[in-house]
């Protein structure tokens, strides 16, 4: 019996060394700075990062020379249907944060365990807005037509598609207002590959500074203080 106890004690110490290793790692590892790519070509596009305090979106015009994202993402798939918006913003997360948990009083512990561990599917939020107010939870960023298509291509490479080529809507009702939709994505969130970490890699395509790795908003904003 006393065997067991010592085998349950020092696993509990075990999980609680790799939480703290992972809270100072997720701390430490984002003040080093992915700087951001010279380029020759000139920065005419104007693209956003958004936080909520927690999760992150990358925000891109609606319409542009390079691509009308209201061809892929449709306005119709939102309970307000307007289509006079300007900028689209779109983040990739866990599908169970995303549906089941509209505020952190709603969190169950199965739902942040299947996260933590890649045991969920993972969406696409895609919110439309009229406008960009920079501030502390936004930032503008200016990206090169190069650029800008790469990041074009990161984001749409992140959605799930139907045969026909189009993103495939999730209908639900646990969306967040009237102009938001949720799609199927590739891929599994963890504790290690948060949607902080994926807004981030979003910066290092598209040649913005960025935080070498960063499992929280707080790693990428830190970067955008000026």
């Amino acid at each position: 019996m006393k065997k067991f106890i010592l085998v349950i004690l020092k696993t509990i110490w075990a999980i609680i060394g790799l939480i703290a290793i992972y809270v100072l790692l997720g701390f430490l590892i984002p003040y080093i700075e992915v700087p951001a790519k010279e380029v020759q070509q000139p920065k005419n596009i104007t693209a956003y990062i958004l936080t909520n305090g927690v999760h992150t979106d990358l925000v891109v015009p609606i319409k542009s020379a390079e691509i009308d994202w209201s061809k892929e993402i449709s306005f119709e798939n939102t309970l307000s249907k307007r289509t006079d918006f300007n900028y689209l913003s779109i983040g990739w997360g866990d599908k169970g944060f995303y549906l089941d948990t509209p505020t952190w009083a709603d969190l169950k512990v199965s739902t942040a365990f299947k996260a933590a561990f890649w045991l969920n599917e993972s969406a696409m939020h895609c919110t439309f807005y009229d406008k960009m107010t920079e501030g502390k939870d936004c930032k503008k960023i200016m990206l090169t037509h190069d650029q800008y298509l790469a990041l074009i291509d990161f984001i749409q490479n992140k959605f799930d598609h139907d045969k026909n080529g189009n993103p495939i809507l999730i209908k639900t009702d646990a969306v967040y207002g009237k102009n938001d939709a949720f799609y199927d994505a590739k891929g599994s969130y963890s504790f290690l590959n948060t949607c902080n970490t994926w807004t981030n890699n979003g910066l290092i395509v598209a040649g913005q500074k960025a935080a070498f790795w960063t499992p929280s908003d707080f790693g990428i904003f830190q970067h955008y203080k000026n």
